[in-house]
């Protein structure tokens, strides 16, 4: 194989082979791999513009079986920090999304196994009564497989029912990385890879728009974050005509600070800035049927996230008003919606609200500057 022929092949939009993709990851010069992400990532978004968004993550429970060797944020049946989010609270954090600019919240939470559909129906429906212009960005795959299977119903009626109640567009969580033997070491109580896909492609046919994450540098190869890209654009090739499917793809590092990976198994997130751009600029490589690349400013801060700017992404995630589970396992960077425009300026582009459809928005006229407690 040779990089000039595999660039070329990228350059006109093919889908190359998971050989392919680990040979220009392992031994294409980093600033090559950039320029052909860019050149492509102009083609697909062809703006000086960087999007962003303003919106908050609200966990509706803290409560979960699934086990999840990475995560700080569960809390087991009967604990006593255990919660359940009620109305009240989110009427609080909803008019505090107003004030600050936000219009979506990221409704997630844990495996609780005594939350069915009915619970979320009614959240979702109570908050829609009351905040009819607020959008749910909510739930995610392993989620809906978690309520279909309590319920003992099919992906595609929970999906139906959740949309009929307010769902707006389903997020791309739980994915981590999407083969089994993995999934069995980090994850072991959420669904496996195939119906974490299925549940995508349920949405896909019922007009819901989604996104697509890869959380890597636990215990995966190389060869299983490929698989994991040529999987989600499988998927998104399978799309019907009229869907958006995958809206965006967003990759981001393990954050192992306390986690049971970390302190039990020895396993450490070791990827380096470059690692992460080469990532980006592959996952842009790889996915030319995925029109969004976004930089997990979170996960490997400012200065990396600017540099994946030039090597093929073109959006910058929420400012996230609210995060938790992320940050509690050490993600420690944050933004404010002045900060995060400064950020995008000084890496070259034109910073652009948008919203989850990533249609482009005015900066409210109103908006309050959000205090970071660091």
């Amino acid at each position: 194989m040779q990089p000039a022929d595999l660039y070329q092949k990228a350059l006109r939009f093919e889908f190359l082979s998971i050989e392919e993709g680990m040979f220009l990851f392992e031994h294409a010069p980093l600033t090559e791999l950039m320029y052909v992400a860019d050149e492509m990532r102009k083609k697909q978004v062809p703006h000086n513009k960087v999007t962003w968004q303003i919106d908050r993550n609200v966990n509706t429970t803290n409560v979960c079986i699934a086990n999840c060797k990475f995560c700080n944020f569960y809390r087991i049946p009967g604990h006593a920090e255990a919660y359940i989010t009620d109305m009240p609270t989110y009427r609080k954090k909803i008019e505090e999304t107003f004030k600050y600019g936000g219009d979506q919240l990221l409704l997630q939470g844990g495996h609780h196994p005594e939350l069915g559909l009915d619970f979320y129906t009614k959240t979702f429906r109570a908050i829609k009564q009351e905040y009819p212009t607020v959008k749910l960005h909510s739930l995610g795959p392993p989620e809906v497989a978690h309520i279909a299977k309590l319920e003992k119903m099919s992906h595609h009626d929970v999906l139906k029912a959740l949309q009929e109640a307010g769902l707006d567009s389903l997020p791309g969580a739980g994915a981590e990385i999407l083969v089994d033997r993995v999934r069995r070491l980090i994850s072991k109580g959420k669904c496996g890879a195939d119906e974490w896909l299925a549940v995508m492609h349920e949405a896909h046919k019922l007009n819901i728009t989604t996104s697509a994450t890869m959380m890597f540098g636990h215990v995966e190869t190389l060869e299983e974050r490929f698989i994991h890209l040529v999987r989600i654009r499988e998927v998104q090739s399978r799309k019907p005509e009229h869907a958006k499917g995958f809206l965006a793809f967003i990759p981001w590092t393990f954050q192992d600070v306390d986690t049971l990976l970390a302190r039990i198994r020895g396993v450490h997130n070791l990827t380096t800035p470059d690692e992460y751009i080469r990532m980006i600029a592959i996952s842009r490589i790889m996915l030319p049927n995925v029109k969004n690349i976004q930089a997990s400013w979170l996960t490997v801060g400012k200065q990396t996230a600017q540099i994946c700017l030039h090597a093929g992404a073109n959006d910058f995630g929420s400012i996230m008003i609210e995060e938790n589970v992320v940050s509690a396992a050490g993600a420690p960077h944050r933004f404010t919606y002045k900060t995060m425009q400064e950020a995008i300026r000084e890496a070259g582009f034109e910073p652009q609200l948008r919203n989850q459809q990533y249609e482009w928005r005015e900066i409210p006229a109103a908006i309050q500057e959000q205090v970071i407690d660091y």
